[in-house]
């Protein structure tokens, strides 16, 4: 099962006596040369190991990898068989306190977790609230914050659109729909991306987030308004306040991540690909073929993280253990070759996992709230700045080492001031 050229793992005594498919030359899902190409290392694990493969993960914790198109919708189709819930896991007695992927896989009240009846009324709360943005008050917002953040920079003829523009963009348009105030706006948007990208402040930043957050709250529930958050706070489900603050939280991390990298990824396409770059001005190729190629392409999430087998399975070539950790990989099911066309046919269509599948797919309203600041940001930044070149190679664009999402490090730009 070795693969020459990828970095293999060692599992320790107490690994290899559970998880014997690992102990024979498991490829890591961490480190430069998984990075460095996800793509090639999914392809090469799916022709060794067919549609599920023994990986590990950060500190050589073993995993199964859902690779094909089938079993990435049979896997999230099928909560009775592949639970959500974290404590199914097997292997809790061998994880360190301080494993860097706790974060990351611990089940917590929020609807990116929950199932059943408790997962469909929170969905229910955050649809109600969500679906009832106005396209136009949205578009408006998008046009605001994306004209303020482009004059910060367009003066200096150059600037970097993933700390500059994407990564701020998103999550000053969701403050402002949900009706917070400037000033509050912009200390949350600070301290999000600190909680978002962690570090030794992390901490400190997520308790001054949730009282800020908090503090909106209470003061919807004594003063409503016209806006999302009254919306969500007077909700006939009656979220508690706890329970809100998780939702309100998870629905920034994921505008923060997933947005910011859909912008990030589709102006690296737009400037970077011959396919696009060539015809910015000419218009053969429209900001939304980009956008719908990249969440074939390059999802921003690459893979969802955990569900556990709620007893011995039997899925691809593999027989799985009670409590074994799935990771479910969107930029492998996307290019499962049972499934391809010519590419430009298939990324028309809509039949991809970027939104994930099953009960905890992102709703719909959210999605198109997705579309709509992506698409804005990308059409408003090209139309503002028409000779916008990349400064570096679209090849030597440097990719976040992370397994969970697919976003760029930087993307430097120049153009006329």
């Amino acid at each position: 099962m070795a693969m020459i050229g990828l970095s293999e793992g060692s599992l320790a005594p107490e690994w290899a006596s559970r998880y014997p498919a690992h102990a024979r030359g498991a490829i890591r899902l961490y480190g430069e040369e998984f990075h460095r190409d996800p793509a090639a290392v999914y392809w090469r694990l799916r022709t060794v190991h067919g549609p599920v493969a023994p990986v590990l993960v950060d500190g050589d914790v073993p995993a199964w990898l859902v690779l094909d198109y089938r079993e990435f919708g049979q896997v999230l189709a099928s909560p009775a068989y592949y639970t959500r819930d974290s404590n199914a896991w097997n292997s809790w007695d061998l994880i360190p306190a301080d494993w860097p992927l706790i974060p990351m896989i611990t089940a917590r009240d929020t609807a990116w977790f929950l199932t059943g009846d408790e997962h469909d009324r929170r969905v229910a709360v955050l649809a109600d609230g969500l679906g009832t943005v106005d396209p136009f008050e949205l578009r408006t917002a998008c046009e605001r914050v994306a004209d303020d953040l482009i004059d910060g920079f367009a003066g200096h003829g150059r600037a970097d659109l993933i700390s500059q523009y994407a990564e701020l963009l998103p999550l000053r348009v969701a403050t402002a729909l949900l009706g917070l105030p400037p000033a509050d706006s912009t200390a949350i948007v600070a301290d999000l991306a600190i909680v978002v990208n962690g570090g030794p402040d992390a901490v400190t930043a997520n308790i001054r987030l949730r009282d800020r957050l908090q503090a909106q709250v209470t003061a919807r529930r004594e003063h409503q308004r016209f806006d999302v958050l009254s919306r969500l706070v007077t909700h006939p489900a009656g979220l508690r306040d706890g329970e809100l603050l998780e939702e309100l939280q998870t629905i920034f991390a994921i505008v923060h991540q997933a947005t910011s990298a859909w912008i990030g990824n589709t102006l690296r396409l737009m400037l970077g690909d011959p396919r696009f770059a060539a015809t910015i001005l000419g218009g053969r190729r429209s900001v939304g073929d980009a956008m719908a190629e990249v969440l074939w392409e390059d999802p921003p999430g690459a893979t969802l993280t955990g569900r556990w087998t709620v007893g011995p399975r039997t899925l691809g070539r593999y027989r799985l253990g009670a409590g074994d950790l799935l990771l479910l990989s969107i930029t492998a099911a996307n290019t499962d070759p049972t499934i391809r066309t010519t590419a430009e046919v298939h990324h028309r269509n809509q039949a991809h996992m970027a939104y994930g599948h099953g009960e905890h797919r992102c709703p719909l309203a959210g999605q198109e709230i997705g579309e709509a600041i992506a698409q804005a940001a990308v059409q408003i930044l090209l139309d503002r700045l028409p000779d916008i070149e990349l400064a570096t190679p679209i090849d030597r664009l440097a990719w976040r080492p992370s397994l969970w999402l697919r976003s760029l490090v930087d993307l430097p730009v120049v153009f006329t001031p």
